[in-house]
């Protein structure tokens, strides 16, 4: 190593920064994430940094000297003049200040590095300067892996070590830790209950240590979005890392599968539209059964658990069973579908109404009336409705959307296969049996408003199109 990474405390002390614009107002950003009192060293101030010093968060001094360096804890140096930056250097190091030059690398004493905040926990990444790009790829795969929230544990831990070392015996400190930060108390934190969390952590230190009864089990249904594993949530990236088994459909993509936990076991359920190798009643059994053995289970859909994912079912299997479940939303196919198209599902005077809908039902309802709501207007996700096609469309040509409206066909959006087509509303059946598409679709419907002149009678919408409707199958 060239630089020795370590901690410098910044309470009670005070941290300058040179400069007035915006490189020092991004150094400035930087030390607002800590405690230090800031000194900004310039004649005048640029907007922000200005309202910092209003806000008494800041001092401004205009006077530049070695004094001002005395005792401080480091600074930085950013006028946007080399020149007056090297200058200012040697008198931060006359007063044998640290000091970081912004953009003149042999002239720092100091870098800053890429920083995860999860305070009071902080973890700083690093290249020596060859590679921040790389240092940013890090951070970012450390975001997805460790909580918003995880400081906030640290920090009641901090809170309770006095509690900890009166009740608790030094034999069983190491073991009550482990358990909060690896065991039942970080899960239940990071999912959110934060409340419950302390509550158990407080009677465990209240019982002389960590308690020895059999882990608890736990069920997420978590949302894997529509293919591209980097349209996973972070809190869905956090669950997979989590889980001991993964039950998983046909259409999660494998790539998705890699975020996982090396050692989960990975279950392959096999769902397909209209044919399951796997019934729910028996996907329901299984995933029970294993958070019953204290395992964290994730059941894994592809788009949204919520949105014709058939996730009540699992819900009341979970609840019924007396098993802390939990529901992680995806990205669903139809934003996916309308980002892929570059296109808003809504627009103000074109659709101020989105409505999701599926073509394929339940078996006392297979074929639904899913165009029942879809007019001007609207615009309207058709999800599971490849196979009706030709229904869909003849309805709503009988509602009065025209047969030659534009059609834009997207295939496996964000997925290695995907492709768009064109068609029209009466062309669509024929277009999608030539292309083969079949699976994962929703169909996007935009009724523009300006197509809404009612009529009586058997007449319902005027068939005059000012501009062309568009559907997109995705």
């Amino acid at each position: 190593m060239k630089a020795f990474p370590m901690f410098i405390r910044t309470s009670g002390r005070r941290v300058v920064i040179v400069g007035g614009g915006e490189q020092a107002a991004q150094k400035t950003r930087l030390m607002l994430k800590t405690d230090a009192q800031l000194v900004l060293v310039a004649e005048t101030l640029e907007d922000e940094l200005q309202a910092l010093v209003d806000e008494g968060r800041a001092q401004h001094v205009t006077d530049l000297s070695t004094k001002i360096f005395d005792d401080a804890a480091m600074a930085f140096v950013g006028s946007g003049c080399p020149g007056l930056d090297a200058a200012v250097h040697g008198l931060a190091k006359a007063a044998r200040c640290p000091v970081n030059v912004v953009d003149q690398p042999d002239l720092c004493d100091l870098t800053t590095p890429a920083i995860l905040d999860r305070d009071p926990v902080v973890v700083a990444i690093g290249s020596e300067g060859t590679s921040p790009v790389l240092t940013r790829e890090i951070k970012t795969r450390l975001e997805q892996m460790l909580p918003q929230n995880l400081g906030g544990l640290s920090a009641l831990a901090g809170r309770l070590r006095p509690s900890v070392d009166r009740r608790v015996p030094r034999a069983q400190r190491r073991a009550l830790w482990a358990w909060v930060f690896k065991g039942a108390p970080r899960d239940i934190w990071t999912r959110g209950q934060e409340r419950e969390a302390a509550r158990a952590i407080k009677d465990a230190i209240a019982n002389g240590g960590p308690p020895q009864a059999k882990a608890e089990g736990h069920i997420a249904l978590v949302g894997a979005g529509p293919g591209a594993r980097d349209l996973l949530t972070l809190r869905a990236v956090e669950r997979l890392q989590e889980a001991d088994v993964i039950f998983y459909d046909r259409l999660v993509d494998e790539e998705v599968l890699e975020l996982a936990r090396r050692d989960a076991e990975r279950v392959f359920v096999g769902k397909h539209v209209g044919a399951n190798s796997w019934p729910q009643d028996k996907i329901n059994r299984v995933i029970v059964a294993e958070a019953k053995k204290g395992r964290r289970v994730v059941r894994l859909k592809s788009g949204d658990p919520g949105i014709f994912g058939r996730a009540t079912e699992e819900l009341d299997a979970a609840r019924d069973a007396g098993i802390p479940v939990e529901l992680v939303p995806g990205v669903t196919a139809a934003a996916a579908a309308g980002a892929a198209l570059g296109r808003s599902l809504t627009e103000r005077g074109v659709a101020n109404t989105l409505v999701l809908a599926t073509g394929t039902g339940c078996a006392s309802d297979p074929l639904p009336d899913c165009t029942r709501l879809s007019g001007p207007g609207t615009t309207t996700a058709f999800y599971m409705s490849v196979r009706q096609a030709g229904r869909l469309a003849d309805h709503l040509m009988a509602k009065g959307l025209p047969g030659d409206a534009h059609v834009d066909i997207s295939v496996n959006v964000s997925k290695p296969g995907e492709k768009h087509l064109v068609a029209t509303v009466a062309s669509l059946p024929e277009i999608i049996a030539q292309n083969e598409v079949s699976g994962c679709a929703v169909l996007l419907v935009t009724w523009p408003e300006s197509t809404a002149a009612r009529r009586t009678g058997a007449e319902i919408f005027s068939t005059q199109v000012p501009e062309p409707a568009r559907i997109a199958v995705a």
